[in-house]
């Protein structure tokens, strides 16, 4: 199966770029993998560059995990860290899907010097004592 990086999965999402947006579809029709990486790239790139909500950047990670012609990566890992997502307001995706990750290789908790991720089950605020 083919993979796909950051930028196309972008046009895939965003529809910005008409010839972009075709060559990315006809790349991806007979099926194309989603590495981890360019989807927390991606999501980046909705936030802050496109300037998309929370919820929109939710919904995008949503119709990915549902496309038939993609196969993200640790898929359970992704829906798991979109539902935290979706919870947890002044968290960023990319930190749901580190703590999901870990989680599922059994490696918590998650260390962080982030107070609202610090708040979630499976991580802790670095600096406090696990006792």
């Amino acid at each position: 199966m083919r993979a796909i990086e950051t930028n196309v999965l972008v046009r895939l999402i965003t529809r910005d770029d008409p010839g972009q947006v075709a060559a990315a579809e006809e790349f991806v029709e007979r099926g194309a993998w989603v590495p981890m990486l360019a989807l927390a790239e991606a999501t980046w790139v909705l936030a802050s560059v496109y300037g998309l909500s929370s919820e929109d950047v939710a919904r995008a990670i949503g119709m990915l995990l549902e496309h038939r012609q993609l196969v993200l990566q640790e898929p359970e890992a992704v829906a798991g860290a979109l539902e935290l997502f979706r919870a947890r307001r002044g968290v960023d995706f990319s930190d749901c899907l580190m703590l999901e990750l870990a989680r599922k290789a059994g490696h918590l908790p998650l260390g962080t010097f982030d107070r609202n991720l610090s708040k979630i089950n499976g991580a802790q605020k670095v600096g406090q004592s696990s006792r």
